[in-house]
């Protein structure tokens, strides 16, 4: 074996204090020579478990031998020949606890840092070009629909139009990209490099149709007998959940859902240059503590709020976010009061949030998710001063399409019933992926189902040829 370096590369960020203050980019990448630097410590190893860790099985040794060879533009092509997202992979993707968590390396606790490779080479690419645009098979005469335009429907999108099928995205919205336009904010992920990868699914052949809302517009059912002969739902879950808790209707509290997409659809963070309306006061606070939690909490560190709070009723152990989000988070001041849960708000004479009343929580044993349940502790009421307050405790998928697809399960959590290899639905002609079937999960979880759904339709329309 090789002789093992255990330097791995750190990835340069901002300075917290000057990153807390404006909306730009985190980290900013790798240079060439850190990236070939990093890319050396790859050894090669003969079993690969990193491909197996990945969700859509990128040639991940592959794409780091072209790194090492000083082939970007082979590396690129490698990458995007299973990934048509590497971009916003290589910026959101959990890598620590999938493809760098099995690395051969990760085993004396310096894995390759493949997500920080992988971002390099779709930052080169869009700067420099040189990769081969992807071969496309001959056509086949049939068309798919796909609903939504998130991670899940872009991937499943792509791989379509590879495979030769005429593919139209309808989306609700009047810009593609779903949750990676209005959920992630841009010193996570950069607008510019989602509309990037939007552009190259729409070069495979892709058709998108913005403003288009299936469920209210069209049906499932009529784009079935409207020439489509197939259907991918990738609609996501963009319906937030509440804690209801007294006083949670009064103004000044947002779903984070709302609040993001003000912030990064809307571009509220530029007002007045967007005029879009979103209240940042003195004091914030936001209720949980995933991804989307540390992403609410930091828009609004640079919106001008003073005191921004994480309120989270487990320990810091059980935080469902990201270690780098929650390590930023930390860094630029935000203060996390953990093992205390909302009990109600007070509002003031204009019904304006003025404070929040809490309990203290202990932890006892693990309940249903395998996280320690965590139980109130006797008379430990007190009360934290408020101006805004951000429930992020998570989402659930909009029931418009459900409801108006007769023959579609769905589950009590509103989420569609699906095969979770394929994507098949129990309606015929229809498969599902993504956050609409898991809940909210992650970006390249969805990308995944989106993958495998599309290997099943290409499956069924061949079979539909020969029949």
């Amino acid at each position: 074996m090789a002789k093992l370096n255990l330097n791995r590369m750190e990835m340069p960020r901002q300075d917290p204090e000057v990153r807390g203050r404006n909306f730009e980019e985190v980290a900013l990448g790798y240079s060439w020579e850190q990236a070939k630097e990093e890319a050396s410590r790859c050894i090669q190893c003969p079993k690969r478990p990193c491909i197996e860790g990945c969700p859509v099985q990128i040639d991940i040794p592959n794409f780091i031998k072209a790194i090492q060879q000083n082939d970007p533009a082979e590396a690129v092509n490698v990458l995007k020949n299973k990934n048509s997202l590497p971009g916003i992979c290589g910026r959101v993707c959990p890598q620590e606890t999938q493809c760098e968590a099995v690395c051969t390396l990760a085993k004396k606790g310096a894995p390759v840092a493949i997500g920080r490779l992988e971002r390099y080479l779709a930052d080169w690419e869009r700067l420099n070009g040189g990769a081969k645009k992807p071969e496309l098979a001959p056509s086949s005469g049939k068309n798919v629909a796909v609903i939504g335009s998130g991670p899940a429907s872009l991937t499943a999108a792509a791989d379509l139009a590879r495979m030769g099928h005429g593919v139209t995205i309808f989306e609700a919205l009047h810009v593609a990209g779903g949750v990676l336009m209005y959920g992630i904010p841009e010193f996570r992920l950069p607008k510019e490099i989602v509309q990037t990868e939007v552009n190259f699914v729409k070069t495979l052949g892709v058709d998108i149709r913005l403003d288009s809302v299936v469920g209210k517009m069209i049906t499932i059912d009529e784009l079935l007998s409207d020439g489509y002969q197939a259907v991918f739902l990738g609609t996501g879950a963009g319906l937030p959940m509440f804690l209801n808790c007294p006083g949670e209707n009064l103004n000044g509290i947002y779903s984070a859902n709302e609040f993001l997409t003000r912030v990064n659809l809307m571009k509220a963070y530029k007002f007045p240059e967007y005029d879009t309306p979103v209240k940042i006061g003195k004091h914030v606070a936001v209720i949980g503590a995933g991804n989307v939690a540390m992403d609410s909490a930091r828009c609004a560190l640079r919106l001008g709020a003073e005191k921004v709070y994480i309120v989270y009723r487990r320990s810091e152990e059980e935080m469902p976010a990201r270690r780098e989000e929650v390590e930023n988070a930390k860094e630029e001041g935000i203060e996390f009061r953990l093992l205390t849960s909302p009990k109600q708000f007070f509002g003031d004479e204009k019904n304006q949030v003025k404070a929040m009343e809490c309990n203290q929580m202990t932890l006892g044993e693990p309940d249903e998710s395998g996280r320690r349940r965590p139980i109130v502790k006797p008379g430990s009421e007190f009360t934290l001063d408020v101006d805004v307050v951000i429930v992020a405790l998570g989402t659930t998928p909009n029931p418009l399409v459900a409801s108006t697809t007769p023959g579609l399960q769905t589950t009590r959590h509103g989420t569609v019933v699906a095969d979770e290899m394929v994507g098949k639905t129990v309606k015929d002609k229809v498969w599902a992926g993504g956050d609409i079937v898991t809940g909210a999960a992650t970006v390249i979880s969805a990308m995944g189902a989106g993958k495998r759904a599309a290997a099943d339709i290409n499956r069924f329309l061949g079979e539909t040829n020969r029949s």
